[in-house]
């Protein structure tokens, strides 16, 4: 009988193949649709393209692995597929990380308006470069991410040559090495970055607030509604970020429990995403809503 770890996991797997990739692919695909009538995307429509395709590969992944380890955990047992499904997992991840930052600095230099020249910088780049940026992210996020497909490769093929302390002391030395930059550059740097924002942001919308509450002169208040929309998909996005990074700790340690537990937080993860995008973009909403719409008519005419 299948216990009640490995049930959640195989749950959260249907869930996530049932939500993920249907509102994922809503996501890309109202963003083609956007790109087909008006040519172009504004900066937030594209890295919600970015995150779409991100989360719909990195579903697939997901629920492969967790196929494995409810069906057939002895496929991991195959090198070859347990270090290119780990490796995948942090490609994804790393760049999902990425792009949840330049978001978050897009937000912040647009509403903060910093005359920093740092800020100025980013505003710029993010504006006028946001493609090519993106892409020489996925670059870097592949450079870090590739080394750890080669070290835990040659750690298991060296493994059978040579006496186990020989092999544990030099395996730990170089998945030490790797894995304490690729952690830096992959997840705490754009989870700091994209902290900074999220207090700058705030702060700057909590001041604004007083300002006006504190104005008498009688004019017109401003609606902050897009503002307040952009800071709680900052928020979100940042939580969703944190659990993610949970989940992947928790599974380190040998036990059921925390591997069921950490698997299913991961498989609704891009089923989350999906959802805080669609509150932060009407564009998306209304796009679905009126191709829903549009289905649903067709069938009653018919």
């Amino acid at each position: 009988m299948m216990s009640p770890h490995f049930l959640s996991i195989l749950v959260c797997s249907v869930l996530g193949l049932g939500l993920a990739i249907p509102s994922n692919t809503c996501i890309v695909m109202g963003n083609l649709d956007i790109i087909r009538k008006k040519g172009k995307l504004s900066p937030t429509d594209v890295i919600f393209l970015a995150k779409g395709i991100v989360n719909l590969l990195l579903q697939c992944v997901l629920n492969l692995q967790g196929m494995f380890i409810v069906f057939s955990q002895e496929i991991f047992y195959i090198r070859q597929v347990f270090v290119f499904i780990n490796t995948s997992v942090c490609f994804l991840t790393y760049y999902n990380f990425w792009l949840t930052f330049w978001l978050s600095a897009h937000y912040c230099t647009t509403i903060t308006n910093l005359s920093y020249g740092f800020f100025i910088w980013i505003k710029r780049i993010v504006s006028n470069f946001l493609s090519h940026l993106l892409f020489l992210t996925a670059l870097g996020v592949f450079i870090v991410s590739a080394p750890g497909f080669w070290i835990v490769y040659e750690k298991s093929t060296f493994q059978s040559s040579k006496n186990s302390t020989e092999v544990s002391v030099i395996g730990f030395s170089k998945l030490f090495s790797y894995f304490v930059p690729a952690y830096t550059l992959g997840i705490i740097l754009p989870f700091c970055l994209s902290l900074l924002c999220l207090v700058l942001t705030s702060s700057f919308l909590l001041r604004h607030v007083w300002r006006v509450k504190n104005n008498d002169s009688g004019s017109s208040r401003p609606n902050l509604q897009a503002h307040v929309t952009a800071l709680r998909t900052i928020f979100f996005l940042l939580l969703i970020f944190t659990f993610f990074c949970v989940s992947r700790a928790l599974m380190i340690h040998q036990n059921s429990l925390l591997l069921g537990v950490s698997l299913s937080l991961q498989l609704l993860s891009p089923s989350v995403e999906a959802a805080v995008i669609f509150q932060a973009s009407n564009k998306l909403r209304w796009i679905i809503l009126r191709r829903f719409w549009r289905k649903s008519r067709r069938n009653t005419e018919t």
